[in-house]
């Protein structure tokens, strides 16, 4: 089984989402989801398994549940949101180009709007009826996505910073493994690495076992022991192993994607956070254009990078963890007057979070920013987020320190380059989750060289097809490897 935050433990009883008043409605929603299971990250391509594709589809039914089906609770179904054929301009889901990933958006949306059965009956002019294939299967379009929060490919990545686009921050990841922490965890976890070769040599030899790839022998691992009957050495596998293979990846992914000292680092939670703020800022607005349902699918690391951000881990230390395949969590906008039109200061908002496929393990509401409210006024909310949110193309290329394609038009104009999306007042253009891949897509060549540069420079590291480059967390802040099946 694999290892699990624990996130019911220790939480108080105010963690937990009460059953709202019944006043209060929900007006928008937008998910942050993370894949379902997948084969290991060792052996390419990397599929969504059948289970993965189970988790996502059931977590897509929960959602139903909960905010779409007609005989969803009147405090969190939707409203104005069509209950059993979707409309798409209500709509908006995006994945990167990635199986992994965008198949499981598909799979998710079958689950929140599934085949409509006879009501895809049509009958045509002369009288002759047609019935719609798949049994009504409803056809919502998944947008491709390719942005510092979720590369192309990102489950084909072996590093956490691979496909980010973004200069500074691939910089900074690439510090942690210079650090004095980094040494010490590498050390201290030498021994512990080489007793499990056993395990893992049909992959990796002696000189991949180590902390360097700490994500990649846990995910390897991970994998194996969820689908493989027979593992080689498995008596070294109990318990305690498994949770220190955890724990040591989660030190490593989460000391990549997030240092307090360096926000540049956390690039993809920042452009998650402008992209929550421009949805929800449409819904607050009232704009007739603005989708009701967002759902975007993402990695691990994206997670880990906004719950650094928005210092959830001050919340619960379970936050410092990899979540689960199929985690999500939810941005409620929620308001209790009974206005058409709420006005900005009778709106709030609600972050809840399941570690695993909300079907089996629910969601729970927690505390942003350091605060001790579960829900907060969309004015602070917008605060909160807009300290770390990417509003715009030029903010983005600012941070990253990025200066060629949509960089350099966006230096010898006042333009944003064309990006569509509200920045985070809900007036400007800022980076739209379609168009924000342009970024990345233009300057990864000049990724690429100054990643090759620095993994010469720093530490000997290699880049190699099959191997993760890793990092770990804890006391500072804060991918790859296998069983062959």
């Amino acid at each position: 089984m694999h290892p699990k935050l624990l996130l019911v433990a220790g939480l108080s009883a105010s963690s937990l989402v009460a059953a709202a008043d019944g006043s209060e409605r929900v007006l928008g929603v937008y998910l942050f989801h993370r894949h379902g299971d997948r084969t290991a990250k060792a052996w390419k391509p990397v599929n969504l398994t059948a289970l993965g594709a189970t988790e996502v589809y059931s977590s897509g039914s929960f959602y139903r549940s909960r905010y779409v089906a007609a005989s969803a609770p009147a405090a969190s179904r939707i409203a104005g949101l069509s209950a059993d054929t979707a409309v798409l301009s209500q709509l908006e889901v995006t994945a990167p180009k990635d199986a992994v990933l965008e198949g499981s958006a598909l799979v998710f949306l079958q689950g929140l709007y599934p085949p409509t059965g006879s009501a895809g009956v049509e009958t045509l002019a002369n009288g002759s009826k047609v019935e719609a294939p798949l049994g009504g299967y409803q056809y919502v379009p998944v947008d491709a996505l390719a942005d510092a929060a979720s590369s192309a490919k990102s489950e084909d990545n072996a590093w956490l910073q691979g496909g980010s686009g973004c200069g500074n921050a691939v910089v900074s990841s690439n510090t942690y493994f210079t650090s004095a922490a980094y040494k010490e965890t590498y050390d201290d976890s030498r021994d512990f690495y080489q007793r499990l070769l056993p395990v893992i040599n049909g992959t990796y030899g002696a000189d991949a076992a180590n902390f360097k790839n700490g994500y990649a022998v846990f995910d390897l691992i991970n994998v194996a022991t969820i689908h493989n009957a027979s593992i080689p050495a498995s008596n070294l596998l109990d318990n305690s192993t498994r949770a220190r293979l955890y724990d040591l990846a989660s030190v490593q992914e989460w000391n990549l994607a997030y240092n307090s000292s360096e926000p540049v680092r956390a690039i993809a939670g920042s452009v998650l956070a402008g992209q929550v703020l421009a949805a929800l800022q449409d819904v607050v607005d009232a704009k007739a254009s603005a989708p009701k349902f967002n759902a975007q699918f993402g990695a691990y690391g994206t997670f880990m990078a906004f719950f650094g951000l928005a210092q959830l881990p001050a919340a619960s230390p379970d936050f410092y963890g990899i979540c689960d395949y199929a985690s999500s969590m939810a941005f409620e906008l929620v308001t209790s007057v009974a206005d058409a039109k709420p006005k900005p200061e009778d709106v709030s908002v609600r972050f809840l979070f399941a570690n695993g496929t909300a079907a089996e393990k629910g969601l729970k509401a927690f505390p942003l920013f350091g605060q001790s409210k579960d829900t907060l006024s969309w004015t602070d909310f917008k605060a909160g987020m807009g300290k770390f949110a990417i509003a715009d193309t030029k903010h983005w290329c600012t941070l990253c320190g990025n200066t060629n394609g949509q960089c350099a038009a966006g230096n010898s104009t006042s333009s944003d380059g064309g990006a569509t999306a509200q920045n985070t007042d809900g007036s400007g253009s800022g980076v739209s989750r379609p168009v924000a891949g342009v970024i990345g897509a233009l300057v990864t060549l000049v990724v690429i060289l100054g990643l090759q540069a620095a993994v010469m420079l720093f530490g000997g590291l290699r880049l190699v097809k099959k191997s993760t480059l890793a990092g770990a967390r804890r006391g500072v802040e804060t991918s790859e490897a296998g069983v062959k099946s």
